[in-house]
């Protein structure tokens, strides 16, 4: 395992790298999630998983966790979870006649939020604090979460009974939303050769997944993302992207500054990843659709015409000016 923080930016990229082939040894055909995943950790953001059941985000998650040596805890979301029961609570003790606290799920590494949907509103904005501010307060106290942290939240496409629609304001923290598919047929019977063979998800050691990288590793990392240079024609091209999304027929409410810096954080990791030291427009093109598209909300008529969000988006790249 890669446990020094002073590795040179070809060695993290390297061992980031090894990451998505270790992830692949338990999860297959998925690989641009798994990128996806590394890209909200390097930018500091949180991720928002949509697919119907059984498409693995949980062993994906798990086995991205394991391949980094970090701390994951899952917390099933239903009707009934209270916010203490995410972010932790005060507890009485007899014996010494005071309140402690204890700490909830929440402090960890990678928080994986399972079917976040199913929960009411009041218990989704307790995470807001914890993915905004990275910290926690109860009772007039804050209380910091480990670093790294992100929130891996997933949600299920086609069952919305007894579901809760996702704020806003809670939808504008997720620096990306990824798609996972459904397997094409090949990939599928590769899954089911893994199972014949013996492979069992929950032991990720037995599959084969090893550490490759560590927090220290990781944190170092984003300091290096953090120096990635974005030149002036560039930034204006994110923003006539954003306000272009604002202009559509088709959309409602369009992406906000807050959208537009998290195009800006993705695509300066992105740009990282391939070795760039600054960002180019196609760094940011690629990263438009996952960035932007749990960002807009289209009118009642277009959503009644079936109209995409991934298509405006795409629609949009093809008519914005891009900067030479």
């Amino acid at each position: 395992m890669t446990d020094r923080p002073d590795l040179s930016p070809d060695e993290l990229r390297a061992a980031l790298g090894r990451v998505r082939t270790e992830v692949g040894k338990a999860v297959v055909a998925q690989d641009g999630a798994v990128t996806g995943l590394i890209i909200a950790l390097l930018a500091r953001g949180h991720v928002l998983l949509e697919g119907v059941p059984g498409v693995a985000k949980t062993l994906l998650v798990r086995s991205l966790s394991h391949a980094l040596s970090l701390d994951t805890k899952r917390v099933q979301f239903t009707p009934d979870l209270m916010p203490g029961d995410v972010t932790g609570s005060l507890v009485y003790d007899a014996r010494s006649g005071e309140f402690s606290f204890r700490e909830g799920p929440v402090f960890t590494n990678i928080l994986l939020a399972d079917e976040i949907n199913r929960t009411p509103p009041k218990t989704q904005s307790a995470l807001l604090e914890a993915m905004e501010e990275r910290q926690v307060s109860v009772d007039g106290v804050s209380r910091a979460l480990p670093s790294p942290f992100l929130v891996a939240a997933t949600q299920n496409p086609i069952e919305y009974e007894g579901t809760y629609t996702l704020p806003e304001a809670q939808l504008d923290r997720f620096l990306v939303k990824l798609v996972l598919d459904l397997p094409e047929r090949d990939a599928e019977v590769a899954v089911l050769a893994r199972h014949a063979g013996g492979f069992d998800p929950r032991d990720l050691r037995a599959a084969g997944v090893t550490p490759v990288l560590d927090a220290a590793g990781l944190e170092a990392a984003q300091r290096a993302v953090r120096q990635v240079q974005a030149a002036p024609d560039v930034l204006s091209y994110i923003v006539d992207l954003a306000r272009a999304t604002r202009q559509s027929p088709s959309v409602k409410l369009g992406v906000s500054p807050r959208g537009a810096t998290a195009l800006l954080a993705a695509s300066k990791a992105w740009a990282w990843l391939n070795g760039y030291p600054a960002i180019t427009p196609d760094h940011v093109q690629a990263m438009v659709v996952p960035v932007l598209r749990h960002r807009i909300q289209l009118r009642p008529e277009a959503e009644l015409e079936g109209v995409a969000v991934d298509a405006i988006l795409r629609s949009i790249l093809t008519q914005v000016q891009v900067p030479i």
